[in-house]
C-alpha cells in the first residue's frame, strides 16, 4: 500500500556531531541512513521500527530505514530526514535562480518493500 507525505529533510544534531569524523565516518552515515515517520503514520501503515521502506518523489526514489519519531515531534502526514545523498535523489535540480535546489515540503510516496 502506497500513501503521500511531505518529506522535510534538514540538518540533525548526530548529523552535525558525526561531521567532525568526515562525511563517510559511521556517526555521519547513521545518521543520514533513515526516515522519521510519525508513530501513528507508522502504526496505519504496519511499518515497523527499522523496516527498510521505498520513498519516491518526481524526481527520484530511494530506499531507506524507517524509524519512529518521538511522540508529538512530527505531525501526521510528515517525514524528516538529514540531509546527505538519499535525500538529495528525492530533490529536483531547478534552483529557481537561488544556486540551492528547492529542499522542503517535497511530495513523496511510501511504498512498503515487504507488501
Amino acid at each position: 500500500m502506497a500513501e503521500d507525505f511531505i518529506l522535510i529533510p534538514g540538518r540533525s544534531s548526530q548529523q552535525g556531531c558525526g561531521i567532525n569524523e568526515g562525511k563517510f565516518g559511521e556517526t555521519y552515515q547513521e545518521a543520514i541512513s533513515f526516515v522519521q515517520m510519525n508513530p501513528d503514520d507508522m502504526t496505519r501503515l504496519g511499518i515497523s521500527e527499522g523496516e527498510t521502506i521505498q520513498l519516491q518523489s518526481d524526481f527520484g526514489e530511494v530506499e531507506i530505514l524507517a524509524r519512529t519519531a518521538k511522540k508529538g515531534e512530527l505531525p501526521e502526514g510528515l517525514l524528516f530526514m538529514a540531509y546527505g545523498d538519499r535525500s538529495s535523489r528525492l530533490m529536483g535540480g531547478d534552483t529557481h535562480g537561488t544556486g540551492m535546489p528547492t529542499s522542503k515540503g517535497i511530495d513523496v510516496r511510501i511504498n512498503r518493500l515487504s507488501d
